[in-house]
């Protein structure tokens, strides 16, 4: 059996071992832990049933870590992407009006395309049409949305009558306690804490327990319940109303898993001469995750950075994705307590807050003194939170990039299919589509 696995994940030949690669594994999967509680969380406020979005996001995990680990064979984790699915909740669902059931439906065709594009050399076509300052614009721009989603949520931002925004009452424990967390996890990250915001989460939950703001489940152990209301619950009579969205989908996802799996291949040492072996195999499985997590009951699925804590142990194979996948499978008989931790949403709120700095830090790679290619991403950036829509911030950032590099005289840095974007944006923002 050790030499068949040996053998197979080509453990020996990438200087790695089996008890590496399960410490790896291990690692991986206490890093990403607090995903079953922030995901499902985010659903709920769209009036989904906890308990299916939570059996949903074990299920894209396990099926998008197998996949990466035993057929592409990289230390990588696969599971819901919290950009992208705070843009399906408050974007699509609360501010636009949609039912989740639509929401899902767009996620689907997305997800669909995103998996036959993954195919071919078309995805990576799609991928470097859209120009790196766009790409740093709309991750940054997510960032900063998401952050506002977990300001919001932890009641350090509330709406004001005069300002729009204004700061909460710290006097409140609901707005203290995000106050804490916030600190607690950035402290706990500095320090280079290993599984920093699921020790967070974990201190939090102690501390709104005490504090009277949390009630314990009557049992600790349990299936998830409300597993039918989620599971092929999905709609799509609404999408072809919805291209623009499915179009937004369908780029974030792909640009932004790619990214990211890239920046990890680099630091586990696995590219060869600048280029990543087996890289339609790799992106295949974020697709396939995302196909098979919307037909179970939540949002698109990405690669996770949180993946580098088992590779700085040494992980190189794919051995180290099986292991995290098999081990979220036991996780699906601790759903109360995943659920006591929701409710209180002082306790995820944090993380969204941190999680949306670290996709901002992208803007720093920004070329600032290039204004044809500053305006554009900054634009996209801060439309996004402004606005309150991905949507808004990618359109508004493809439409001034064009217009721009056409003024400056620069056709040669817009890809063709920038221009259909472009007309398509357009159209849509003034109503004729």
């Amino acid at each position: 059996m050790t030499e068949f696995i040996n053998n197979y994940f080509k453990i020996k030949e990438r200087n790695s071992s089996i008890k590496t690669e399960f410490l790896g594994g291990l690692l991986n999967f206490i890093t990403i832990m607090y995903i079953l509680v922030v995901n499902p969380s985010l659903f709920a406020h769209a009036g989904m049933d906890f308990g299916g979005v939570y059996l949903a996001t074990i299920g894209a995990i396990v099926i998008g870590c197998l996949y990466m680990g035993a057929v592409s064979n990289y230390p990588i984790i696969i599971a819901p992407g919290l950009g992208i699915n705070a843009y399906v909740v408050y974007t699509i669902i609360e501010a636009m009006g949609y039912s989740w059931q639509s929401a899902l439906g767009c996620c689907f065709v997305a997800s669909a395309i995103f998996l036959l594009l993954s195919m071919t050399s078309f995805r990576e076509q799609l991928i470097n049409s859209i120009p790196e300052c766009l790409k740093v614009g709309i991750t940054s721009g997510i960032g900063l949305f998401i952050a506002f989603i977990g300001l919001k949520n932890g009641s350090l931002v509330i709406a004001n009558a005069g300002t729009y925004v204004a700061i909460g009452d710290m006097a409140t424990p609901a707005t203290a306690l995000t106050a804490v967390g916030v600190i607690l996890t950035l402290v706990l990250t500095i320090l280079r804490v290993p599984a920093a915001m699921l020790l967070s989460m974990l201190i939090l939950t102690i501390i709104a327990y005490l504090a009277g703001m949390l009630q314990m489940p009557e049992h600790f152990f349990a299936l998830p319940t409300g597993i039918d209301t989620t599971v092929g619950g999905l709609e799509l009579s609404q999408v072809p109303d919805m291209i623009p969205i499915v179009l937004v989908i369908l780029l974030v996802t792909m640009f932004d898993t790619t990214g990211t799996m890239i920046g990890l291949a680099k630091q586990a040492h696995l590219m060869k001469g600048g280029v990543f072996p087996n890289l339609r195999g790799a992106l295949m499985a974020d697709a396939f995750a995302s196909f098979w997590g919307t037909l179970l009951g939540t949002g698109p699925s990405s690669s996770f950075v949180e993946s580098s804590a088992g590779i700085m142990s040494g992980s190189r194979t794919g051995l180290t994705a099986v292991v995290t996948g098999l081990l979220f499978i036991f996780m699906i008989f601790l759903f109360p307590i995943a659920q006591a931790m929701a409710a209180v949403p002082s306790i995820t709120a944090p993380i969204l807050i941190i999680a949306g700095i670290h996709m901002f830090n992208e803007i720093r790679t920004l070329e600032w003194d290039k204004e044809r290619i500053m305006f554009p991403a900054v634009l996209t950036c801060v439309m996004m939170p402004l606005t309150y829509s991905i949507t808004n911030g990618v359109a508004v950032g493809i439409i001034s990039y064009v217009i721009l590099n056409l003024a400056a005289r620069k056709r040669e840095d817009i890809h063709p299919l920038l221009y259909l974007f472009a007309i398509w944006f357009l159209l849509d923002f003034l109503k004729i589509i």
